[in-house]
């Protein structure tokens, strides 16, 4: 007989979560940004784009987290497997949707599982990567 687990997925509760932790992280910071809210289908929970956040930083936010989600990975850990010689080049352009390999998305999971992901665009990739992180780590 084999068991099965039951994980609960990322709720638009936990979203507002993820989006309001990560926007005070910026905020103390100094930072403008947007920040995107993914479930574990790629599906948009929750986005915030401060006022005089650049305009591109919607569209990086959301595509970090999907390329998060897709990989199963912090973005930042895959920035040189996509460089011009690194094993991975040719995945930045294989997929229809495009993924973004710059700091600042991170997956979430709970019980182990991938549940959805996070992604922070407008601030330094290091400060994207830190503000994401914060939101994540609130979930714990």
């Amino acid at each position: 007989m084999s068991t099965t687990t039951t994980v609960t997925p990322l709720t638009t509760q936990d979203a507002e979560v993820l989006l309001s932790a990560a926007r005070r992280a910026a905020e103390s910071a100094g930072v403008t940004v947007s920040i995107s809210v993914l479930d574990a289908g790629g599906h948009l929970l929750a986005f915030r784009r401060d006022d005089r956040a650049v305009l591109v930083s919607g569209e990086t936010s959301t595509r970090k987290a999907y390329t998060a989600l897709q990989l199963d990975s912090a973005t930042a850990d895959l920035v040189d497997l996509v460089k011009p010689d690194g094993p991975f080049h040719s995945l930045t352009t294989a997929l229809d949707r495009p993924l973004l390999f710059i700091a600042g998305g991170l997956p979430v999971h709970r019980d182990g599982r991938l549940i959805g992901a996070v992604g922070v665009g407008g601030g330094a990739p290091e400060q994207d990567h830190a503000f994401a992180t914060a939101a994540v780590a609130t979930l714990g």
